[in-house]
């Protein structure tokens, strides 16, 4: 079979990487930003969704994100990784959004009500006792919680995104998981702390 153009083109596309890519959409080609918002729009989604707590605002707060990304994205420099300077902008954007609310949120409040269509009874339990984990955390540890382990962001990633020393991070990362642990006790159940 013959190789057309357009394969070669599609090859070459696939191979190249993020940063690349936001060099060519720096350079002027907007079509290059499109494969940027299908790579990140899911991760995005779900970080606002967890720090927001509801859908519809979490699918807005990401459209504006990638909007003010593709706004800023001349002052972008690879200094950090693109995917750190795009979280910066999705938490401060978040953050924003949160004190407009000028009220407290919650962290996943409306996950349960998504739990029936996705989990299973046994798998049910499980969200139940994260949900109780992450309800009792600060702002900050649900963020630095959400982007190490869910997002998998590396701990100098997590300091840009949160303006913060990467040792800090580190060290309030392993606090955060001891004192999850002590949450917990061997039956999987949250053990209340003393207040």
């Amino acid at each position: 079979m013959c190789r057309t153009n357009r394969d070669a083109e599609q090859e070459q596309a696939a191979e190249l990487t993020v940063e690349q890519r936001v060099e060519k959409v720096q350079l002027g080609d907007i079509q290059a930003f499109t494969w940027i918002i299908r790579h990140f729009q899911r991760p995005i989604y779900l970080y606002c969704y967890y720090l927001l707590g509801n859908r519809e605002e979490a699918e807005d707060a990401a459209q504006e994100i990638f909007i003010r990304a593709l706004e800023r994205v001349g002052q972008y420099s690879a200094k950090v990784s693109f995917s750190a300077w795009l979280y910066t902008i999705a938490r401060n954007h978040c953050l924003d959004r949160i004190k407009q609310r000028n009220k407290g949120f919650r962290l996943l409040s409306i996950y349960r009500s998504h739990q029936q269509q996705v989990e299973c009874a046994e798998g049910s339990r499980y969200t139940e006792v994260v949900h109780e984990l992450l309800e009792k955390l600060s702002m900050e540890e649900r963020q630095i919680l959400l982007l190490r382990a869910l997002e998998e962001h590396s701990f100098e990633e997590i300091g840009t995104i949160m303006d913060l020393n990467p040792g800090a991070v580190r060290k309030k990362y392993e606090r955060l998981r001891k004192k999850l642990g002590r949450r917990q006790n061997s039956g999987g159940m949250i053990a209340h702390e003393p207040r």
